[in-house]
């Protein structure tokens, strides 16, 4: 049996250096830990670096919603409530997420960097690994294996209000919002 790794960090090349350091610092509730004309280094944990930013000395093209490359980087939370004062915390500064969606083994808001690169704050559903397969590998997951989109604001007052994290979590709660389907917003359209 050979070792597995683990994540160590992403890193994005970007003609907006500024602009992207300042976005994952605050997103990530991060710092710089190194900067000079060619590279950022900001970490948010014990590692030296999670997020590094090339910075080449010529223009680059934005990536489109038709160009293949990363979709998406995703950190997880320990508790919704650590999710949701994540959330408040950036409402509260002006980043709102782009879409927010119950994938029913995940509770995920999607935020979108200056660059248009997308970043999911999550929770998982499920304690086990094993639990999460089992979900979906089941009918609600094959029937739809994206979920509906819920409203974070709807959501931070439903537990406020006293919903657990089960009622949360389930896709039964987030499909009574009746939100339009995620997927354009997802893949790169809408705002």
């Amino acid at each position: 049996m050979s070792a597995s790794p683990k994540f160590a960090h992403v890193v994005f090349q970007t003609s907006q250096p500024q602009a992207m350091r300042d976005w994952y610092c605050t997103v990530l509730d991060g710092h710089v830990v190194y900067q000079d004309d060619a590279l950022s280094f900001i970490t948010f944990d014990e590692e030296h670096h999670r997020v590094a930013l090339i910075h080449p000395p010529v223009p680059l093209v934005r990536k489109t919603p038709d160009t293949a490359a990363m979709h998406h980087v995703a950190y997880t939370f320990d508790s919704i409530d650590d999710l949701l004062d994540r959330y408040v915390l950036l409402r509260d500064q002006g980043v709102a997420p782009a879409v927010c969606i119950a994938h029913g083994v995940t509770t995920s808001m999607y935020y979108r960097d200056p660059d248009g690169n997308m970043v999911e704050m999550q929770i998982d559903r499920f304690e086990e690994p094993g639990d999460a397969t089992a979900y979906m590998n089941g009918g609600e997951y094959a029937a739809d294996s994206v979920g509906p989109a819920f409203d974070p604001e709807a959501l931070l007052e439903a537990r406020r209000q006293g919903a657990t994290v089960e009622e949360l979590s389930d896709r039964a709660w987030a499909l009574t919002s009746g939100l339009p389907d995620p997927m354009p917003i997802l893949m790169g359209g809408g705002s």
